[in-house]
């Protein structure tokens, strides 16, 4: 387990600010946020190439705070992979275990179960500058794991590689998280999160603004910047009122019904893009919210297309392909929206 307890540095005009969070053994764990939040920081902190001002951090009980990094048994792995160019698939694998003065029978083991483990054995006479990118990454990843670390560190080790070899290196990831390693991955791509990881913090300003377990920060998000981050589109601020025991959200002129379980007085609530729809005759009876809207924008996806739409507040909805088609969705269309409200979250 690795305790970070108030973690405070400050780089310039940049300050990372009482960081404190717990990576249980065994977890997928993800840094989330924005370029220059903190999170590189944060990781280079954690592995000992950057040197904290004050706080601590705990390895399985033992504090680390200054230890060196060659004695941390840490695993990083950046997004451009650093490898040595120089050197083969072998020797970029093999170079932390000779740094530790292996001998040549455990280095030759290790590398080649771990070149099977990443499946780039038949690249291993290979230099490395004739790899492709997903092949680069996974020797980096290999030579991370080399020295059997406590914790694999990613530093946004997705971020240059097509969506095939994304998902390639994903499914990597996966299988050595399952076999029991554990990850702290860094990323600004709220996607890689749900795809890989159980728990998870936001960062943003240098400062841990929401964490926890995946499913709990995805359906609470704490503020507008988390539910944003998180592909939340709709998110506001206003009240609960009753009246004649059904419950109403009330905010900038509009008016949302809302389940029972909602407490009275301010609030934030939201619901996502895709549990808004378009109303017709055979829906219509569906939805205790109906809104009349005009169509001001339309954004493609590669499945279907989000409408952003106004009904005194910014309202996203997303269709997919065939609706869009059947429907004839256009700019400036006047529509009716429909939101249950079960859908509704708070």
């Amino acid at each position: 387990m690795l305790e970070l307890v108030n973690i405070n540095k400050s780089i310039g005009k940049f300050s990372l600010s009482n960081i404190n969070l717990v990576i249980n053994k065994g977890d997928y764990y993800t840094l989330l946020g924005k370029s220059g939040a903190g999170k590189t920081m944060l990781l280079e902190i954690i592995s000992g190439i950057v040197k904290l001002d004050s706080g601590k951090i705990i390895l399985n009980g033992n504090e680390i705070t200054i230890n060196p990094i060659q004695n941390r048994n840490f695993g990083i792995v950046y997004q451009n992979q650093a490898l040595f160019p120089h050197l083969t698939v072998f020797e970029n694998i093999a170079y932390p275990l000779k740094c530790r003065k292996e001998n040549k029978t455990t280095i030759k083991n290790t590398v080649n179960s771990l070149a099977e483990e990443t499946e780039i054995s038949q690249l291993s006479d290979r230099n490395v500058t004739d790899l492709s990118g997903g092949e680069a990454q996974r020797v980096a990843i290999a030579r991370a794991l080399a020295t059997k670390p406590e914790i694999l560190l990613l530093d946004e080790p997705l971020s240059f590689l097509d969506i095939n070899l994304k998902h390639d290196i994903t499914s990597l990831l996966r299988k050595i998280n399952k076999k029991g390693q554990t990850i702290i991955h860094v990323t600004h791509n709220y996607k890689e999160v749900v795809s890989l990881s159980n728990r998870i913090a936001i960062i943003e300003n240098g400062t841990i603004i929401q964490d926890g377990i995946l499913n709990d920060v995805f359906h609470n998000p704490k503020s507008r910047f988390v539910a944003n981050f998180l592909g939340i589109t709709n998110y506001f601020s206003g009240k609960i009122i009753e009246n004649n025991n059904i419950k109403y959200f009330e905010t900038n002129g509009c008016k949302f019904i809302v389940s029972d379980n909602f407490p009275l007085g301010e609030i934030n609530v939201w619901f996502r893009n895709n549990n808004v729809y378009i109303v017709n005759e055979e829906n219509r009876n569906n939805f205790s919210n109906i809104f009349k809207c005009k169509i001001i924008d339309i954004e493609p996806t590669s499945k279907g297309i989000e409408i952003y739409t106004n009904i005194g507040i910014p309202i996203y909805l997303y269709i997919n392909n065939d609706l869009n088609k059947q429907l004839a969705i256009m700019q400036d269309l006047e529509i009716e929206i429909g939101i249950k409200s079960e859908d509704i979250c708070f």
